[in-house]
């Protein structure tokens, strides 16, 4: 990357360019001022504190586990977004870097609630790295990192495409929404756990965002340069299949343990859900290619718009 800036020589929100508060980064910081303020600690745990010692040693497994790869996920993602962060600061993309303001700030409030269940509810004052397979190890502890800190010495557009399709499209798109959406389904269906529950809720709603921005730097980078989709593809393959073998490793875990058939989370819906998202994605990453600049800033608004709908008209 070039060097830093070290002096000045104006600032975009006294000059004629001002802020675009129409553009997707702004419009997404609207949603994380409205949505984003919930606090861990107004979540009331006195239920799960009484449900955690009713639980039999399939559910406290099952439990530990799943909310161990979270934790560890959590504060992953909330070291390694700073080179993105300096990346678009970097570049001078103001409305990006205000938005990504939000976006850190959000990943170590979600690292803050699990540890603060944690603490409360299990009341876990050991080491839980054992619960971290192979394959989780692989892309959290060397590709992640690997890919984010690399913005930091290397501005090319390949380099920037490789962190967003480690960080937004795998990790969050692809094992973070995934297994948030699944382990909401199994708290809420045998009604325990009601503060890991409603905390896991609103960790998704901010995902959401997370999400939707890492897909609309990639769109905005493969219309402004197809050749691009070439080196998304790429990646994206390299780690997938890694990260559908961190869900075996958990899998086989549990059926050397408790024999087969004793999943509490069905994985034919999981890999369903999965599938469907990741389709929808790459369909809109690879439609960006041929997309004006104007029809695909369209067209994300107009999902942010019925996104915004949705939430309005949906339950309390």
């Amino acid at each position: 990357m070039a060097s830093i800036t070290t002096k000045r020589e104006g600032y975009a929100t006294i000059s004629t360019r001002g802020l675009d508060f129409s553009s997707v980064p702004m419009r997404l910081f609207q949603k994380a001022k409205k949505l984003g303020t919930w606090d861990p600690f107004d979540i009331d745990l006195t239920r799960d504190k009484a449900d955690w010692p009713t639980l039999d040693e399939l559910h406290y497994e099952n439990i530990l586990s799943l909310s161990t790869l979270f934790q560890a996920g959590e504060e992953a993602v909330t070291l390694d977004l700073l080179p993105l962060v300096m990346r678009v600061s970097h570049n001078g993309w103001l409305e990006d870097e205000i938005y990504l303001t939000s976006f850190l700030w959000e990943e170590a409030k979600h690292t803050e609630f699990f540890r603060r269940w944690f603490t409360e509810v299990p009341q876990v004052d050991y080491d839980l790295h054992d619960y971290l397979g192979p394959n989780y190890r692989t892309i959290f502890f060397e590709e992640l990192p690997a890919a984010m800190n690399r913005l930091l010495s290397d501005d090319s557009p390949e380099a920037l495409v490789n962190a967003l399709v480690t960080y937004n499209m795998v990790v969050e798109g692809t094992l973070a929404e995934t297994g948030y959406w699944s382990y909401a389904r199994m708290l809420e269906r045998d009604r325990y756990l009601p503060g890991l529950a409603q905390g896991i809720r609103l960790i998704q709603r901010d995902e959401s965002r997370h999400i939707r921005f890492g897909i609309y730097m990639l769109q905005r980078l493969v219309n402004a340069n197809p050749a691009l989709w070439d080196t998304l593809q790429a990646k994206m393959f390299e780690l997938l299949p890694i990260a559908i073998g961190l869900t075996t490793d958990n899998r086989e875990r549990f059926e050397d343990r408790f024999g087969e058939g004793n999943e509490l989370i069905p994985p034919e819906e999981t890999q369903e859900y999965l599938s469907t998202q990741f389709q929808k994605r790459m369909h809109a990453l690879e439609r960006a290619r041929q997309q004006t600049r104007e029809e695909l800033e369209q067209e994300v608004a107009a999902e942010i718009e019925q996104d915004e709908a949705d939430q309005a008209s949906a339950p309390a």
